[in-house]
């Protein structure tokens, strides 16, 4: 996997990007973050203490807090 998503089952902005990204063929992970009070730990940290989702953590250790189609595609081209 290149990435995971911190997500939740009731996040409408999370269902729309896991859907562009299947439609796009990009693999990625999931975690809800209601089942995994870790994975919630590691979204505060990324997001200044707020519980925002999606946050997608990268391989390199790098987060994006609810991006496009297309800066998902940059930084994986990025880390390409």
């Amino acid at each position: 996997m290149t990435f995971t998503m911190f997500t939740t089952p009731w996040c409408g902005y999370c269902h729309r990007l896991k859907s562009q990204l299947d439609r796009e063929g990009i693999e990625f992970s999931i975690v809800d973050i209601e089942q995994e009070p870790e994975a919630a730990f590691t979204v505060e940290q990324a997001n200044g203490g707020n519980q925002t989702v999606p946050t997608l953590l990268f391989t390199d250790g790098s987060t994006l807090t609810n991006p496009s189609v297309a800066q998902v595609k940059e930084k994986l081209a990025a880390l390409a």
